[in-house]
């Protein structure tokens, strides 16, 4: 007979919030694709805790490089940051060139300049064409690329920025550097 215990273990085991879809070839990756963990952030280019975020998840990837495939997913919170959905679009159009992550780094170390004259003048840092780029910032395409990460979230049970997944389960703890390489290290753990 299975006790309350048992069964409360279950509910939680059960109703923890799940990645959908998984990660797959059109998400942007950094690291080893063959990676024990995978490591998810959902995230809104305006949002100042994902701008705090930034340099600890950058650590993070280098601390655990071998084993850890990270992803990035645009979760825009447009109505309380206006300038979230064209930044995504500018590191989108970007990506068409190749250069996702370089714009994605170069978008939140200089957040407080988000303004779309200076994802043109980002674009030309990066030697980008910047023709196609101001074409590609306006594709549909990318918008509905955009907007399907965004819904992705909300069924993922993303109700805020940043949101972490580790291999497909939605991260709950605290979000500073030890609180999520415990995180990770267990999952490794578990994984060997």
């Amino acid at each position: 007979m299975a006790s309350w215990k048992h069964f409360k273990d279950f509910l939680k085991k059960n109703s923890m919030a799940k990645l959908k879809p998984a990660v797959n070839d059109g998400d942007h990756m950094q690291g080893n694709t063959a990676a024990p963990v995978q490591f998810v952030e959902y995230g809104d280019y305006q949002c100042p805790h994902c701008a705090a975020a930034f340099p600890m998840i950058k650590q993070i990837c280098k601390k655990f490089k071998d084993e850890l495939l990270f992803v990035f997913r645009h979760f825009p919170l447009t109505e309380i940051h206006p300038m979230a959905q064209p930044a995504a679009m500018a590191a989108e159009a970007a990506g068409l060139q190749g250069r996702f992550w370089e714009m994605h780094d170069l978008i939140f170390e200089n957040q407080p300049a988000l303004q779309p004259a200076f994802f043109l003048l980002l674009a030309e840092k990066l030697k980008l064409n910047l023709r196609n780029f101001q074409r590609d910032l306006q594709d549909s395409r990318l918008a509905e690329k955009v907007d399907a990460q965004f819904e992705s979230g909300v069924i993922s049970g993303v109700n805020g920025t940043p949101s972490f997944f580790i291999n497909g389960n939605k991260y709950e703890g605290d979000y500073n550097i030890q609180s999520l390489s415990r995180a990770i290290k267990s999952a490794i753990t578990q994984k060997a």
